[in-house]
């Protein structure tokens, strides 16, 4: 990922066409914070640090205070609201309009077969659809393979509130080198057996057979995010829950 020298920018500035990736075969893609302008013109919505990544050909703004935005190809956890004849309504967060999740979204799912989902319950979903004139649409299946890819309803576990700039860094193919988040590898040294999902909304789903380790993961998740912690003080802080736990 290329961030030469940490650009900040504002709602509604020009970014200079030489900042913005380009490659002969791949698209453009735009994530949160960014809008395109017919025919070239791209500026950002939110106030916050330009991201680009040449290998990707993807660039997007960092932020961590605000709204949660939903941009097309989002993980999010979500939360079923209700249930209308065809699809989910679902909470992404409490400024974000309700996103739809249709029933059949979901792997192999039919009529008789589809999850039924009541009102509270927790999906791990990929926002298929977004733009400024609609709400929201998700799916919880690949659609070009038609596989979960570990999308789905979650069951029992705990959310916990982060940024969605930890939210970011956590989702990174490489959390440990580009985002310098170290925390779970660490969690799972110490022997704690979890598993979670982590949504571009600012939520963590943590699950375990053990309510403690669910608990330790959570806070270890909420102090490294609140305090800033860099890789080492991440690793104290989990040695330090580890045999507080124990």
């Amino acid at each position: 990922m290329s961030t030469e020298s940490p650009l900040v920018v504002l709602p509604g500035e020009t970014i200079d066409p030489s900042l913005i990736p380009t490659h002969k075969k791949n698209p453009l893609r735009l994530g949160p914070g960014l809008r395109h302008i017919p025919p070239s013109e791209i500026v950002p919505t939110v106030a916050g640090q330009l991201v680009v990544d040449h290998r990707k050909t993807s660039m997007w703004i960092e932020y961590n205070g605000g709204r949660y935005i939903p941009s097309q190809g989002d993980l999010i956890i979500g939360q079923i609201a209700r249930s209308a004849t065809d699809f989910y309504y679902v909470s992404l967060s409490p400024y974000t309009p309700n996103a739809t999740l249709p029933h059949l979204a979901f792997e192999s799912a039919t009529k008789k077969t589809r999850p039924q989902l009541a009102s509270g319950e927790l999906v791990y979903a990929r926002v298929s659809l977004a733009n400024r004139h609609m709400d929201p649409e998700l799916e919880c299946v690949n659609s070009s393979t038609g596989k979960a890819d570990g999308l789905g309803p979650l069951k029992d576990g705990m959310v916990f509130d982060v940024s969605l700039g930890f939210a970011r860094r956590l989702l990174m193919a490489k959390s440990r080198e580009e985002g310098k988040v170290e925390v779970l590898e660490a969690l799972g040294e110490e022997g704690l057996a979890f598993e979670t999902a982590v949504g571009r909304n600012g939520k963590v789903w943590v699950g375990s057979d053990s309510v403690k380790t669910v608990v330790v993961v959570g806070r270890a998740l909420r102090e490294t995010d609140e305090r800033g912690l860099g890789v080492e003080a991440q690793r104290k802080l989990v040695k330090k829950l580890v045999k507080e736990m124990r």
